[in-house]
Parts: structure tokens; C-alpha cells; sequence
């Protein structure tokens, strides 16, 4: 799970895993698997290396490269 803040600055909790896109239009919006879009105060990158630092701590990064699969 990753903290994120809304643009009221209302922070909130969001499992990575439901993650499929990230954009910045130009306010960063996150849409999950199930087609929901989120507009998050993070910057792009910021949810990029929460997502990351997730995955790595769940096991999930080394999945990825261990099936041949870039960062």
C-alpha cells in the first residue's frame, strides 16, 4: 500500500497492485484496473518511486526481472 494525497491535500492509502496507468495532464492522474481515475497531489515521479519502493518490499520487483522483464 502507498500514501497519496488528494489536491485538498487529504491523504489517503491506495493498494499499487490496482495501478495501471500514471499521467501527468498536467495533474497527475492515476487510473486503476477497474477504469477509476484518480487526481493525486504527487508528482509523477513521486508515485513512481512509491509504487517501486512497494513492489520491492512485497517481493514483486524481483518477479518482474526475474521473468526478463525491464524496470
Amino acid at each position: 500500500m502507498i500514501q497519496l494525497f488528494r489536491l485538498n491535500g487529504e491523504a489517503f492509502i491506495l493498494n499499487a497492485i490496482l495501478i495501471e496507468q500514471i499521467q501527468a495532464l498536467p495533474d497527475t492522474t492515476i487510473t486503476l484496473l477497474n477504469g477509476k481515475k484518480l487526481v493525486v497531489k504527487n508528482t509523477e515521479k513521486e508515485v513512481i518511486q512509491l509504487v517501486t519502493a512497494y513492489y520491492q518490499t512485497i517481493g514483486l520487483q524481483s518477479i518482474h526481472i526475474e521473468a526478463g522483464e525491464e524496470k
